[in-house]
């Protein structure tokens, strides 16, 4: 079969070749891919930026697609059954946080797309427990966007809670951002989304997808903005999905005393300069959030169903697997939101 695989670490090292399918074995279940999205985390690998992965190894971990195969440990699911995945592909099962189903956070844990063979290939191998069923109303390419929706779930949902009463300020309108957006306002809240000049375009899908107010940073006082909102107390919570030392450093002054900061961007670096002051003077809760675990996808797969998030807007491009350096491209050029691979 054809996959994209990452041969060795470093700047490109990626081809499309001609490697064995997977064969099914205990739990895991054969799927053949219908389409995959393009992550952030898969241009830092492209970059050799990213030191996750082992190589080599086929990339691709936003997935959708139907059931052909299932090995004689699998119970619940059936060949033509169609499905979406969560990445974990292994586990130790035996720490506390596999025991919790906390997969994310375990030391032994190995991913689809990075420490696995993923899914910008024609079939991927997951485990029965990672996949679940899709229902009629969410389509292959929706479901391709599960894995990101879910992760911003995990941030918005799980590492906190959103009020409706509450404004939350989001810094960048790249597809998490967007995404992230979406589910905060799926709750009933206010939402700002704050982002720079060259995110324009990005910010304007921002607001025709219901954002209460878009904010281009160079251009406007968002300080004031987010004041002038909320009666001089700052925003309830503030998600920073830019990975950008700077806006994080605007954002947590502009947090409300008592307020949550959720950091979900990565940022390029290990240690950075952070405004320490403003988490220690305000009694902000600064939180972390890491991917996305076996919970926060049964909510995103419920957002899809229902309606609450609009990727038709969020899916810009589409391009066939031979074409997938065409798809890496348009994503490093910065003009497309969400980029699928169709297998």
């Amino acid at each position: 079969m054809k996959a994209v695989v990452k041969t060795e670490s470093g700047f490109d090292k990626m081809v499309l070749e001609n490697v064995a399918e997977p064969e099914v074995y205990g739990d895991r279940v054969k799927i053949k891919v219908a389409y995959t999205g393009i992550c952030g985390s898969d241009i830092h690998t492209f970059k050799g930026e990213y030191g996750n992965p082992t190589t080599p190894v086929t990339l691709g971990h936003e997935f959708s697609g139907e059931v052909v195969a299932i090995g004689p440990d699998v119970t619940e699911l059936k060949i033509g059954d169609r499905v979406t995945s969560e990445t974990t592909f292994e586990t130790c099962g035996k720490c506390k946080f596999c025991l919790e189903k906390e997969y994310n956070l375990c030391a032994h844990r190995r991913g689809i797309g990075t420490q696995a063979d993923g899914s910008f290939a024609e079939y991927v191998l997951s485990r029965e427990e990672s996949c679940h069923k899709l229902v009629d109303s969410i389509s292959y390419q929706a479901a391709a966007l599960t894995e990101p929706l879910a992760c911003c779930v995990h941030a918005a949902l799980e590492k906190t809670t959103i009020e409706p009463t509450d404004l939350v300020l989001i810094f960048g309108p790249g597809p998490i951002g967007l995404l992230l957006a979406q589910v905060v306002k799926a709750q009933g809240a206010k939402v700002i989304m704050a982002g720079i000049t060259k995110d324009r375009d990005r910010l304007e899908l921002a607001a025709e997808l219901g954002m209460d107010r878009i904010v281009d940073t160079m251009q406007e006082d968002l300080g004031e903005i987010v004041f002038a909102m909320t009666d001089g107390y700052g925003a309830d919570k503030v998600f920073d999905c830019s990975g950008a030392v700077p806006a994080v450093n605007q954002g947590l002054p502009l947090t409300a005393k008592k307020g949550t900061f959720g950091q979900v961007g990565l940022f390029a670096e290990k240690c950075n300069p952070i405004d320490e002051e403003s988490i220690i003077q305000r009694e902000i809760t600064y939180i972390g959030s890491r991917s996305q675990k076996p919970s926060s996808w049964h909510i995103a797969l419920d957002l899809l169903a229902n309606g609450k998030i609009d990727t038709e807007r969020m899916i810009t491009k589409v391009f066939d697997l031979e074409e997938w350096r065409d798809g890496f491209e348009a994503v490093m050029a910065g003009n497309e939101i969400k980029v699928l691979v169709k297998s």
